[in-house]
């Protein structure tokens, strides 16, 4: 049985509707609901996990060094 993750976001929308729309999309993409979802339907094996956070960890790392020899 897979636990499945409930999320409260609430927007006043007080006229402007385009605007109460922006916040709600970063309100979303602060909570991580979409990525979230994409994780449940795309199945990945452990190894493709562990692969992917070794991924990201070096990409961050190139970063923090190229920003670091800016300063």
């Amino acid at each position: 049985m897979s636990k499945r993750k409930t999320y409260n976001i609430e927007v006043n929308v007080s006229g402007n509707v385009e605007r109460s729309l922006k916040i709600l999309k970063k309100k979303v993409e602060r909570e991580g609901i979409v990525r979230d979802m994409k994780r449940r339907v795309y199945f990945e094996s452990t190894t493709q996990k562990r692969r992917k956070r070794l991924m990201r960890a070096i990409k961050n790392n190139i970063i923090k060094s190229v920003a670091a020899l800016y300063r």
